[in-house]
């Protein structure tokens, strides 16, 4: 029989969301290409009973859930814990958001392994009881998971204070090393190679939108910002960033097609990564292996994943300065994206992380021997 696997977590594959669900994607083919089994559970919208079906050798278990917004993604949690229940295969959650449902799963001797994602409840864009509920999942996907993934050093050191640290295993995130791309996404935006910096990222304050946007927009500077992510009317924060916005930033809207990404990333001037909490950000890696130079939010999370491959800030003066810096100094450009690229090679690439996953996995398939 081939070694299964069951992740669960996500809106489900092909990634059409987020860095979890990219994961998933990648994940799930390289195991099958390797002889496993995988079963992924993919979110549905509308009504029915559940059903199954198969996406490049990937079986999926399709889950219709009326409901839309965290409800939504909870019934679904709920559902897919209630079918892996059924069986006994290896389980592998991505995030802990309702970590505390998989209770089920030990209490039915199901092996179920964590990926704890970053620290959730310390964001400030949550209300209290929004925080209380990650900060109790947090603590829940410690203590029931038989295994906890961290996708940083310092991720690892939170889980740490919780479990013992042979409970925990460090791997990273990875993405795809870019080497050349089309420049004829680039059009659409009427965006110049090299004369345009890129950000892509939500429009929330820890992710320093405002002071990336204030600190570029200080003066000219013949050169665009291109920022991409939904800015909607009715949100306080989303005008104020635009209000401060220079005519040389431009808002593009959400993108999702990964190759239009690819080609925004590779041939902009720099990439712009404001992100102040979490672990491995998959944009941050994503940006290393398209060769970026980086400026990015100056804290421990961002100093381990780019090291000498990013210009740091801490505020919109300091950004302004970044930028004056690389636009004064062509040759300190270029040694910030060969250290990316470098960086890139040593850490981030999918054929060494999704290596890691498989032989973490294995690792608990003896433990499945003799079991019904």
């Amino acid at each position: 029989m081939p070694k299964t696997l069951r992740i669960l977590g996500t809106r489900g594959v092909p990634a059409a969301h987020g860095g979890f669900e990219t994961f998933a994607e990648y994940l799930s083919l390289y195991l099958v290409a390797n002889g496993w089994r995988v079963v992924v559970y993919c979110q549905d919208e509308g009504t029915g009973s559940l059903f199954e079906d198969i996406w490049q050798g990937v079986e999926r278990i399709r889950i219709p859930v009326s409901e839309t917004g965290t409800k939504g993604s909870i019934i679904f949690d709920w559902k897919s814990i209630q079918h892996a229940c059924q069986h006994n295969d290896l389980c592998l959650t991505l995030g802990y958001n309702t970590a505390i449902f998989s209770a089920r799963l030990r209490v039915n001797g199901v092996p179920n392994l964590f990926n704890m994602d970053g620290i959730e409840w310390h964001r400030g864009k949550w209300g209290p009881i929004t925080k209380f509920w990650f900060w109790l999942n947090d603590w829940a996907g410690c203590f029931i998971g038989n295994h906890l993934v961290a996708d940083h050093p310092r991720i690892k050191e939170h889980l740490r204070t919780r479990v013992p640290d042979k409970k925990i295993t460090m791997i990273a995130y990875g993405a795809d090393l870019v080497t050349d791309a089309s420049l004829e996404p680039l059009k659409n935006f009427d965006l110049v190679p090299g004369k345009y910096l890129t950000v892509i990222a939500r429009a929330e304050p820890e992710n320093s939108i405002l002071e990336i946007v204030q600190g570029f927009s200080v003066k000219p500077r013949g050169l665009k910002l291109l920022v991409i992510g939904n800015y909607e009317s009715n949100n306080v924060y989303h005008q104020r960033v635009k209000s401060v916005a220079s005519d040389e930033v431009q808002f593009a809207g959400a993108i999702y097609d990964k190759h239009v990404l690819h080609s925004l990333r590779f041939h902009s001037l720099a990439y712009i990564h404001g992100h102040q909490v979490g672990g491995t950000n998959p944009s941050l890696v994503e940006a290393l292996g398209a060769g970026n130079a980086v400026i990015a939010h100056d804290n421990q999370f961002n100093r381990w994943v780019a090291g000498q491959g990013a210009k740091y800030f801490s505020d919109a003066q300091g950004f302004a300065r970044c930028i004056d810096r690389l636009e004064e100094n062509p040759a300190l450009l270029e040694a910030l994206r060969g250290h990316a690229r470098e960086r890139f090679k040593e850490a981030f690439y999918w054929s060494d992380i999704l290596g890691q996953y498989q032989k973490l996995l294995e690792s608990f398939q003896p433990k499945l021997s003799g079991q019904t």
